[in-house]
């Protein structure tokens, strides 16, 4: 009797206020074995993030025009999924916002526009399958 082992399935959160932007990133990281959830918003983030872990965040650093509202994430992502790889995302990539980002266990602070390939080496990095990866592999 054979058993095929299944590789754990990722559970991958999306915050992001600009829909075009949140769009291409749920696609690269819908593929299977991974689990999508995104957010527009501060509030919805951060209820997403107490009902559910995570293994990988990639988070807007402004969200809604809240300056601070990756940071918000970020800090409670620290206790909530807390090993869990974060990914900042910021199109004002200022010195004080990357010390934070750091402080709050950002592992990448990335300007945009980003190349979704650098997106994706980061997130296999970590286990996390993306559409980059299906597409070379198939």
């Amino acid at each position: 009797m054979t058993m095929k082992i299944e590789a754990a399935v990722k559970s991958v959160l999306v915050v992001e206020d600009e829909q075009s932007i949140r769009d291409v990133l749920v696609e690269l990281f819908e593929v299977d074995g991974n689990v999508v959830t995104s957010a527009e918003l501060l509030p919805e983030a951060l209820e997403k993030l107490r009902t559910q872990r995570f293994d990988l965040i990639v988070t807007d650093l402004r969200l809604g025009g809240k300056r601070d509202g990756g940071l918000q994430v970020m800090a409670l992502a620290g206790m909530l999924s807390p090993d869990a790889m974060v990914l900042v995302l910021t199109a004002y990539p200022d010195d004080s916002n990357r010390q934070a980002s750091f402080r709050l266990g950002a592992l990448h602070f990335l300007e945009k526009p980003v190349d979704l390939a650098t997106i994706a080496n980061h997130a296999v990095a970590v286990g996390v399958k993306t559409a980059f990866e299906s597409s070379v592999t198939q």
